[in-house]
């Protein structure tokens, strides 16, 4: 598997972050990543630091979002969109390095959600967002 970075990808989720009001999400801890040969059937999976790795380095929450290229690249704009969303919607309210399920006790990561961000997420970019 050959993985590179994803500026572009990253200029997306930073665009998304912005336009969704995520405050919460510090951009400059994600780290996007483009991999390429990978078995893996997603179009992309978010990665994190567990807190035991952030205390043993002595640094604080980072995420990777890595896209597969193989699966990823293919989509519509609008759907790599949602993919982002769906990967981004992952990272709790404390961005604390721990991920969250997708059927959690407060949140249901699902495409209804994802879906209902999307078009928030369009309406804003439209007014001048992105």
């Amino acid at each position: 598997m050959d993985v590179q970075r994803a500026p572009d990808v990253e200029e997306k989720v930073a665009d998304i972050v912005s336009a969704l009001s995520y405050g919460h999400i510090n951009e400059f801890r994600i780290i996007c990543m483009r991999s390429r040969n990978a078995t893996a059937k997603a179009y992309a999976r978010i990665w994190n630091l567990p807190d035991i790795w952030q205390k043993a380095l002595s640094v604080g929450a980072f995420y990777i979002i890595e896209v597969l290229s193989e699966h990823y690249d293919r989509l519509s704009e609008e759907e790599k969109e949602k993919v982002l969303i769906h990967e981004l919607l992952h990272i709790p309210k404390t961005f604390s390095g721990a991920l969250r399920p997708h059927r959690g006790r407060h949140l249901r990561i699902d495409s209804r959600l994802v879906n209902e961000l999307h078009r928030k997420y369009r309406e804003r970019r439209g007014r001048g967002f992105g």
